[in-house]
């Protein structure tokens, strides 16, 4: 016998960062009662110390909640709590093709911001019921009329009736829960159809190997069943399914319109895909559910065991790591200058400074990050194509024809008196305004067309700082543009160091290599002979700084006499050093790499 889905409701909350996602789940998990008052506690289906610290959800959290309406009725809830950063982008749409309508929550205090306009285009290209919410309308500062205006104007979205809450305080919350029943409409399926069952997310047990959380759109998953995995050909035998309240619990099967979890005999995380379709081994389906895409890594960076005994230790680490985190990807590497470490490729920044994180929270680990950088694509002169993350791998520039670089377009929310200084940061990261909208009286959203690696660093803190905290932005990926770039190399004492190479733009290679010749400056000691420490593109060096040599008095014994006496003594001095020099190597301490990769360019 069919189930009724008419009673069942698919939804997810989409929101900028910090405008009280988590927080209203809370409630809701509360008003259902699918967590006892003395088991709660704040950002409950945040379940790393890093996500409560930092107000931000990191990997999706899904739960079933029963609700009974005001009508009387039983309603089955899934809510699928979703990350909001634009690193984590694909994993928000499959979480979004698994349901059926979005809570888009806005803060009153603070209006449409970056992510609030990126979630939204996001949940209208997945066909999804938008229910806008006003939230913290307790708060002193709180302009909802104003804000209401904005969603209306900026994002089309209609405010009539639109519930306005405290997620706080729980005020109106049930006017969220209405609002989700009345227009987030029911799953739909195809009778008699092959097992289809989207994968949104995954996790990783000692014990039970990869746990795939699963939306079944067609069909149904039970104990026992043969399922396959479309996009990997992966096949299993299921030995649990069940739902989420919010920890697992293990139910007779999976039908169709529920959110759950299945458990097989996968042992390899990378085997399980998220996007992918399950279906029956048997009576397999034959077109998966839309939307699957392999992602791979934007953003690159090496990193190293500070300790070179602890490099197992780090391997050890990022391979748990991985477990839970299938988007990371690693490879051995060494350095002259830094040992033997890991090339990591991430989704994008937060991906990155949250991995580092981790490491050096649940690992104990202390590490020491390169400089990060983006894949370029290098078109030789023979036809041939490479695509490169790292300096050293770059080949004769007599052998290049041309280079390309990844582009994003970014769209910056910001007050009507930082414009000009917003429009100077973005040209002096080579980017170029390529339109503004007047969102209200005081606020304006430019759109802005940069290089990825002009961001990758500083570019964030550069826009709180001209806007005292104001601005907010987002990205996406748009291709790439062809680049006038080179390799710069840093020698000292007339040998390069590859942890300090560096691929960068022609128009700013000179005022990057001052900059590094000069913070290399500040912590490389003295040695008993001058160093030069120089910025070199194609051979040319194009900056230099010279640490002075420790210079020992060796005329301190002379009184008086003869001035040949004391020529004689610097002279012999001076020859020494020359050989020194010659033979001498530089010493640099872990410290200077650590104090020079950490500011950057």
């Amino acid at each position: 016998m069919a189930r009724d889905l008419k009673h069942v409701r698919n939804f997810c909350i989409i929101a900028h960062i910090d405008h009280g996602k988590s927080t209203l789940a809370d409630r809701l998990l509360q008003m259902t009662g699918t967590v006892l008052d003395r088991d709660m506690k704040e950002q409950l289906l945040d379940g790393m110390d890093l996500e409560r610290e930092r107000g931000i959800t990191i990997k999706s959290h899904p739960v079933t909640m029963y609700y009974k309406a005001p009508d009387g009725e039983t309603y089955e809830l899934n809510l699928i709590d979703t990350p909001g950063h634009v690193d984590f982008t694909y994993e928000v749409s499959r979480s979004m093709a698994a349901c059926e309508g979005a809570v888009l929550l806005i803060d009153a205090t603070q209006g449409v911001e970056a992510q609030t306009v990126a979630n939204t285009y996001l949940a209208i290209e997945n066909n999804l019921e938008i229910i806008p919410v006003l939230n913290k309308v307790d708060m002193p500062t709180a302009k909802a009329d104003e804000v209401a205006k904005q969603v209306e104007d900026i994002l089309t979205l209609s405010m009539d009736g639109a519930p306005r809450v405290s997620a706080k305080t729980g005020l109106n919350v049930q006017d969220v829960m209405n609002a989700v029943l009345a227009r987030v409409p029911p799953p739909k399926t195809v009778e008699g159809a092959p097992l289809r069952a989207l994968i949104f997310d995954s996790t990783y047990d000692a014990f039970r190997g990869v746990i795939p959380y699963v939306r079944v759109v067609d069909g149904r998953i039970k104990v026992g069943d043969k399922i396959r995995l479309m996009g990997s050909g992966l096949q299993t035998e299921v030995k649990e399914v069940g739902i989420f309240r919010p920890k697992q619990m293990p139910t007779s099967s999976l039908e169709a319109g529920q959110v759950g979890y299945v458990i097989g005999t996968i042992k390899e995380a990378e085997q399980v895909k998220t996007g992918d379709t399950i279906t029956e081994a048997n009576r397999p389906s034959t077109a998966p559910l839309p939307g699957f895409r392999e992602v791979h890594p934007m953003v690159f960076s090496g990193i190293y065991p500070v300790d070179t005994a602890e490099l197992e230790k780090l391997k050890h680490s990022l391979e748990k790591l991985k477990l839970n985190d299938s988007s990371l990807a690693f490879q051995s590497e060494s350095s002259v200058a830094l040992g033997f470490g890991f090339r990591c490729g991430f989704l994008g920044l937060l991906h990155l400074e949250i991995v580092q994180e981790r490491l050096r929270r649940e690992f104990d680990m202390d590490i020491i990050s390169t400089y990060p950088s983006v894949i370029y694509r290098v078109y030789l002169k023979n036809g041939e194509f490479l695509e490169i993350d790292n300096p050293h791998h770059m080949p004769d520039p007599t052998q290049i024809d041309r280079m390309e670089e990844p582009m994003i377009r970014a769209f910056i929310i910001c007050r009507n008196e930082n414009i000009g200084d917003i429009i100077r940061i973005c040209r002096d990261r080579r980017g170029e305004v390529v339109k503004t909208d007047s969102l209200d009286t005081t606020r304006i959203m430019m759109t802005c067309q940069l290089p990825l690696n002009e961001i990758l660093v500083d570019f964030h803190d550069a826009l709180k700082n001209v806007s005292k905290g104001y601005a907010s932005m987002d990205y996406e990926h748009s291709g790439y543009q062809e680049s006038d770039l080179v390799k710069m190399d840093i020698l000292l004492n007339g040998e390069s160091v590859d942890a300090f190479s560096a691929i960068v733009h022609r128009s700013k290679a000179v005022y990057r290599g001052r900059q590094m010749c000069e913070a290399l400056k500040e912590v490389i000691p003295s040695h008993q002979f001058a160093v030069p420490i120089q910025a070199a593109i194609n051979k040319t060096i194009v900056a230099r700084e010279t640490i002075k040599a420790m210079r020992k008095d060796v005329t301190a014994k002379c009184y008086g006499g003869d001035i040949s006496r004391k020529r004689k003594l610097l002279e012999r001095q001076k020859e020494g050093k020359k050989k020194m020099k010659q033979f001498g190597s530089v010493n640099v301490p872990q410290e200077a790499f650590i104090s020079v990769l950490k500011t950057g360019f």
